[in-house]
């Protein structure tokens, strides 16, 4: 699959088939994160699956949509705030922009292997740390359902290059 065809055929998927994520996939999706960049190859990513359905019901607990119960396989993406990359100048942590690339990886990994997924930033952090027991400089930045799409490929509606892009100066 050509590169172009695989982001146009990656999209937030919200509906999932009850079929099992198999591990190899899993490992797969993993995989093209930990093979992602990040500041100074620091690599201050954690991956928590959660599959067993006792589990994914507490993740449920963090993100109180309907949706997301489809989900076969929950990926708790979190970064480490120890590890991560500061900035000298101003200190700027680079968890969250490491976090952000390396989810990236994973979620166009899973839609050339057939899978879907969809960034998820809108939960409950502190309960979500609490329920995995994480120590207090590990957040859980993303989470990210994987599942084979009940849903067809949607069209994206993105802005115009004319509206975001900016040639030499901001103007």
């Amino acid at each position: 699959m050509e590169f172009k065809e695989l982001i146009n055929k990656r999209f937030s998927v919200r509906k999932y088939k009850s079929t099992a994520v198999e591990k190899d996939k899993l490992i797969e999706v993993i995989e093209a994160g930990r093979l992602a960049p990040s500041a100074v190859n620091f690599q201050p990513w954690h991956f928590i699956v959660v599959q067993d359905p006792r589990n994914l019901e507490k993740v449920h607990s963090v993100y109180r949509r309907e949706w997301i119960r489809s989900a076969p396989a929950i990926i708790v993406v979190c970064g480490n705030h120890h590890l991560s990359w500061k900035r000298g100048n101003d200190g700027k942590d680079f968890a969250d922009i490491d976090v952000a690339i390396t989810v990236d990886h994973m979620t166009l990994r899973a839609a050339e292997m057939g899978l879907g997924t969809c960034w998820v930033c809108n939960f409950d952090a502190k309960r979500c740390s609490e329920i995995f027991q994480l120590p207090r400089h590990i957040e859980p930045v993303v989470l990210l359902p994987l599942g084979y799409p009940d849903e067809d490929v949607k069209e994206k509606n993105r802005k115009p290059l004319e509206e975001i892009v900016h040639w030499e100066k901001f103007a």
